[in-house]
């Protein structure tokens, strides 16, 4: 092999790799600056090499997305490897792309190896698709409103139509033809007052989802949701505890349930304070003869003033995170009330939020 023929050099090969890979690939320091990039970098964010080196990563990263980022960093430079962790990125032009990030930490070499896809496209595609599902529901629910107003409304004219019938005396009519178009008219309006009535119950019903009542052992339903949520929490280095010695169990729905633990925890995991270790605490309680669960955090909290009258509403959102969806607390409390029960939040800004969950007395 000449000195200027490299191609049979495994690290030439390896090299050739980096420059050629459309994913963009990334070597930086523990100091936040990155130490080399491929071509690909420079291409999707339209700085020079130069650019992209000299200056701190947190340069180019969305204003929007900083403090989750320098939280994700916390967790690699704490020797955690980050997995699947997007966010976004300003280009030179000002224009904004997704990016959606593994990176491995070298703590020896004091180096954070990461690759990232760009996943711009797949994000307009869910913006898009949520939009459409927004408006689908607005349209449903206005179309349910329509047929709730119609089918009531339309059934005091026809209501009022009977009582007209109820006092005509058959006996006063001589002809006999009349007499039978009356008959006629009185027996349509007795049909259409039924189709309105089963039209307004059969709304209702459709309205109440069948949810079975159950005896839900609750360390049981905790415990499937930890399992399932395992690498979140060894990742957050998230501290939980559990109490149940007030009482075991409770009648309610097992699935309800499980999706409380799952939507309250994460969040509180989500929404932890930067640099603080999240611990979370789940406790029954008696209060008054009635069971409660208390679910409690040292998060971000909420500024109750503000945000009372809509936590628990749909699409409501109350912190900068990526991935808020503005629902989890919709289904909390709705899972919660579907079955008479209450929720309260008691919470302030940096001050940890305490769900209390009381259930309904008997069934």
């Amino acid at each position: 092999m000449s000195d200027t023929d490299h191609s049979q050099d495994p690290l030439y090969k390896f090299e050739h790799f980096f420059e050629l890979s459309p994913d963009l690939l990334c070597i930086a320091g523990f100091d936040g600056y990155f130490r080399r990039i491929n071509p690909a970098v420079s291409k999707l964010l339209g700085y020079t090499n130069e650019e992209l080196l000299s200056q701190p990563i947190s340069t180019f990263v969305y204003d929007e997305d900083k403090i989750i980022t320098k939280a994700s960093r916390e967790i690699v430079l704490s020797s955690n490897p980050l997995l699947n962790f997007e966010n976004r990125y300003q280009t030179k032009s000002g224009e904004i792309v997704w990016l959606a990030w593994t990176s491995m930490p070298s703590p020896k070499d004091e180096l954070v190896y990461a690759i990232a896809k760009n996943v711009t496209a797949k994000k307009k595609l869910e913006e898009e698709r949520n939009l459409h599902l927004a408006n689908l529901t607005n349209i449903n629910k206005e179309l349910k409103q329509l047929s709730y107003t119609t089918s009531h409304d339309l059934r005091a004219p026809v209501n009022n139509l009977l009582s007209l019938f109820s006092l005509l005396d058959p006996a006063k009519i001589f002809d006999e033809e009349t007499r039978e178009y009356m008959a006629v008219l009185r027996a349509t309006a007795e049909n259409l007052s039924e189709v309105l009535n089963n039209s307004v119950d059969t709304l209702i019903q459709k309205d109440k989802l069948p949810v079975t009542v159950e005896t839900v052992q609750l360390n049981e339903s905790l415990q499937s949701v930890l399992t399932s949520i395992k690498s979140l929490i060894q990742v957050s280095n998230a501290e939980i505890t559990s109490d149940f010695s007030a009482f075991g169990e409770i009648k309610f729905n097992r699935a309800y349930m499980e999706s409380i633990f799952l939507n309250l925890i994460t969040n509180s995991i989500k929404y932890a304070q930067p640099g603080i270790t999240p611990a979370i605490s789940i406790i029954t309680a008696i209060n008054n003869d009635k069971k409660q669960l208390i679910i409690s955090d040292n998060g971000m909290g909420f500024d109750m003033e503000r945000v009372s009258e809509r936590i628990f509403g749909l699409n409501q959102k109350f912190h900068d995170h990526i991935d808020s969806k503005g629902i989890g607390l919709y289904l909390v409390y709705n899972h919660v009330t579907n079955l008479k029960g209450t929720i309260e939040v008691v919470s302030g800004i940096n001050e940890g939020a305490k769900f209390i969950i009381t259930f309904k007395s008997s069934w």
